[in-house]
């Protein structure tokens, strides 16, 4: 095991690196809410590509991929996590385009929920896109506690605190500008690290043909890509992964930070094929710990650092120390961001002509809020698939009438909202985790029909899509799509906070 005064040292050494990184890209810049929750137009393809990377691709890559991998089907299994994960993206193109025509000055998709539907499907999209990016918090530091507790039995608590008290200075200060930068840079080290993490595993277990031999010797099923219950959860976790990611504000800040269409076209399409082969590698390493008998005590939530403990020498361990910490970073700062944008852009709408300091106070008290609810829970060390799973199953009720919104003028706000609730109520039905709540209810436990991961999302994304067709079919409403840009303003007074007058 790697001395925890060392984990812990390089630990903080890289947060504050790129912290300084964050204040340095951002000192100057910030002149006003606009330009701190939106930073509008100000990436190029390269650019996008690289921030869109990093704060997708958090440290639950090293984690849930490498769960699936030894727990929950092998090699198809980690296919599907992989192939799901690009999916949206390449959705996002022209999702992304549409939104920047209907609603070119927007920041948040819940002002699009709000102006396109009503405060009914408004206030479903606010609770599960703030609910996800909480859990997508919360799993992240329970993710890189759990790793260097494993690694070098570093408390939870202290890796928990140090990681997200210093992303939370950087972002509070800099916004989506100072997350852009540090997200590029961290890409720029992310992907040589991880290629050195797998590149060192190979080498530790032998070659890729002793790899082999070791996993198909244990369970040759890990590597059958026809393998049913990996090709069952592969499918799932792809519902799941589109669902989350349409509704995560993450991503809907980045669009409106790309440097037009070209640039989110290009961006889009980048990531999508460079994170496929990232997860792939991850999911890998569950497959190697299942394989050589490292996940037999129930431990396959960690099965990446599982292995790293028992073949990495101790410069590739701290290699990957470095890997796990900026990609919580990457994310982290992401979702601090995207949690401050919806709360500023509500608030702009809900109070009465909000100066600056208001808004600006508002955003950033409820962003550190929910930074240390995160905080805690990460220090509580769940299962960061399952966590994600719970979240994603939200999403997945809600996002098609949410988007349908984009494209006809006959879906209403009670149609939407319907639409949305019922496809939640399958998913709940059917979702293992959920199972003790739901049967909770009077009269409800037995008549649950059998748990299933796939029907609960494959179920919550149909019925609400079958629904939204009905409601759009049989809809009354003549929404003017043309006029939802001329409902959300810019936010673009100055203010003396973090940057200078125009």
């Amino acid at each position: 095991m790697v001395s925890s005064a060392v984990v812990l040292g390089l630990t903080a050494a890289t947060v504050l690196v790129f912290t300084g990184v964050g204040l340095f890209a951002a000192r100057g810049r910030i002149d006003s809410v606009e330009t701190y929750i939106s930073a509008r137009d100000s990436a190029g393809s390269g650019t996008l590509a690289a921030t869109v990377i990093a704060s997708m691709m958090g440290v639950w890559i090293l984690l849930s991929p490498a769960e699936a991998g030894a727990a929950f089907g092998g090699l198809p299994a980690v296919l599907g996590y992989a192939i799901g994960s690009a999916i949206p993206l390449l959705l996002f193109i022209p999702v992304g385009a549409r939104i920047r025509e209907v609603m070119p000055a927007g920041h948040s998709l819940t002002e699009f929920a709000y102006a396109r539907f009503g405060s009914g499907m408004y206030l479903l999209v606010l609770l599960v896109s703030v609910f996800y990016m909480f859990i997508f918090l919360a799993a992240e530091m329970t993710g890189i506690a759990s790793a260097l507790a494993l690694v070098a039995d570093v408390p939870l608590w202290q890796t928990s605190l140090l990681i997200g008290g210093f992303v939370l200075v950087y972002t509070t200060y800099g916004g989506l500008l100072a997350s852009i930068v540090t997200d590029t840079v961290q890409t720029l080290v992310i992907l040589p690290l991880l290629a050195v993490g797998f590149g060192g595993a190979l080498l530790s277990l032998g070659g890729t043909s002793e790899f082999h031999a070791t996993v198909v010797s244990a369970d040759p099923t890990l590597l059958d890509p026809t393998f049913g219950p990996g090709l069952e959860f592969g499918l799932y976790v792809a519902f799941a992964l589109l669902g989350a990611n349409m509704l995560n504000q993450g991503v809907w800040q980045r669009v409106y930070a790309a440097d037009g269409e070209g640039a989110l076209r290009r961006g889009m399409g980048i990531a999508a094929v460079v994170v496929v082969p990232m997860l792939l590698l991850s999911g890998l390493f569950g497959i190697a710990a299942t394989g050589l008998g490292l996940t037999e005590s129930g431990s396959a939530s960690i099965a990446f650092f599982l292995v790293v403990a028992e073949a990495f020498p101790q410069w590739v361990t701290l290699a990957v120390v470095v890997l796990a910490v900026l990609l919580v970073m990457s994310s982290a700062d992401t979702m601090f961001n995207a949690i401050a944008s919806v709360v500023t852009a509500d608030l702009a709408r809900l109070l009465d002509d909000p100066d600056q300091r208001t808004l600006w106070l508002g955003g950033r008290g409820l962003t550190v809020a929910v930074a240390l609810g995160a905080i805690f829970i990460g220090a509580q060390g769940y299962s960061v698939l399952q966590l994600f799973l719970t979240a994603d199953l939200l999403a997945s009720g809600v996002f098609v009438p949410f988007l349908a919104g984009l494209y006809t003028e006959r879906l209403t706000g009670p149609g939407a909202l319907v639409s949305g609730i019922a496809g939640l109520v399958v998913g709940f039905v059917y979702f293992p985790s959920l199972r003790g709540l739901v049967a909770a209810v009077p009269g409800v436990g037995s008549a649950l029909p059998a748990p299933s991961f796939l029907i609960a999302f494959a179920g919550a994304t149909l019925v609400s899509a079958a629904l939204t067709v009905a409601a759009t079919l049989l809809g009354g409403a003549d929404a003017d799509l043309d006029s939802l840009g001329r409902e959300v303003r810019a936010l673009d007074e100055p203010v003396a906070d973090g940057g200078s007058e125009r």
